[in-house]
C-alpha cells in the first residue's frame, strides 16, 4: 500500500489490474444482464418491468459507495496530504456522477409502469437527485478554483459534509412515507428476493463493482501521467505511446 501512494509505483504496478478488471467486469455484466433480462421468469406482481432491477440496483449501490470513498479520500487528503488521494477524487467523481445518473434514469423507467409516472417528490428519489448534484458540484468546484491545492481542500470538505446524504438515501424508505419500495437487500438482514433472481442480480452487483474499479483505476493512471508529464520516469511511456 505504501508503494501505491507513490505516483510512479502506482502507475507501474497497476497496468495489468486495469486489463483484468475491465475483462472480468464486462464479461460478468454481460452474463448477469442477459440472464436477468432474458431468462428469468417475470416477477409475480410487477411482471417484466421488474427486470430493470438488474441494472438499477447495482448502479444505485455503487453510486453511493463511490461517494463514500470520495469522502474517505477527502479525509485522507486533509490529514496526510497524499497526492494520490486527490488523484482518486478527480478520477472517481465523474464515474460516481454517471452511476447516479444511471440510477435515476433506470429508476424513472421503472417508475412509469410501477407508479404510472417517472418522477415523484419521493424521499429516496429526491435524496438520490441531491447526490447527483453533489457529484456535479465536486466536478464544477475543481474547475472554478484556479489554485489546485485550495481546490482539493474545498473538494475534500464538500465530499465529507455531503456524506450526510448517504444515510438519508439509505433510510429514506424507513424514515419517511415514500412510494419507493423498501430495500430488498440488507447487508446484515434478510434478502427478500427469490433465489431465482438473486444469482443474476448478485452477478451484476459484483460486475459493476469490478468494472467501476477498473474505470476509476484507468482514470487515475491517466491523471497520474498528466500530472507528472515532466518527470523522467514518465518519458519512456509517453515516447512509446507517441510512436
Amino acid at each position: 500500500m505504501h508503494r501505491l501512494a507513490s505516483p510512479q509505483h502506482f502507475f507501474l504496478d497497476t497496468k495489468m489490474w486495469v486489463v483484468w478488471l475491465y475483462v472480468v467486469g464486462i464479461i460478468g455484466l454481460l452474463v448477469g444482464s442477459i440472464w436477468g433480462l432474458a431468462f428469468v421468469p417475470p416477477e409475480r406482481f410487477q411482471g417484466d418491468s421488474f427486470r430493470i432491477i438488474f441494472v438499477h440496483v447495482p448502479v444505485a449501490i455503487f453510486a453511493q459507495i463511490v461517494y463514500i470513498s470520495l469522502a474517505i479520500a477527502g479525509g485522507v487528503h486533509l490529514v496526510w496530504k497524499l497526492r494520490m488521494a486527490d488523484v482518486y477524487m478527480a478520477a472517481a467523481t465523474p464515474v460516481g456522477f454517471w452511476l447516479t445518473a444511471l440510477a435515476l434514469g433506470s429508476g424513472m423507467m421503472w417508475g412509469i409502469p410501477t407508479w404510472g409516472t417517472p418522477w415523484e417528490w419521493d424521499a429516496r428519489i429526491v435524496s438520490t437527485f441531491f447526490l447527483l448534484i453533489l457529484f456535479l458540484g465536486l466536478i464544477v468546484l475543481r474547475q472554478v478554483i484556479p489554485n489546485p491545492a485550495r481546490a482539493t481542500t474545498a473538494l475534500s470538505i464538500l465530499a465529507i459534509v455531503g456524506a450526510i446524504n448517504i444515510p438519508i438515501i439509505k433510510y429514506s424508505v424507513v424514515w419517511f412515507n415514500t412510494l419507493h419500495q423498501p430495500a430488498s437487500i440488507e447487508l446484515f438482514g434478510d434478502i427478500s428476493i427469490h433465489t431465482i433472481y438473486r444469482i443474476p442480480l448478485f452477478t451484476n452487483i459484483a460486475s459493476v463493482f469490478i468494472l467501476t474499479a477498473g474505470i476509476i483505476l484507468a482514470n487515475m493512471r491517466y491523471l497520474t501521467i498528466e500530472r507528472n508529464a515532466s518527470k523522467t520516469w514518465v518519458q519512456p511511456w509517453i515516447q512509446g505511446r507517441d510512436q
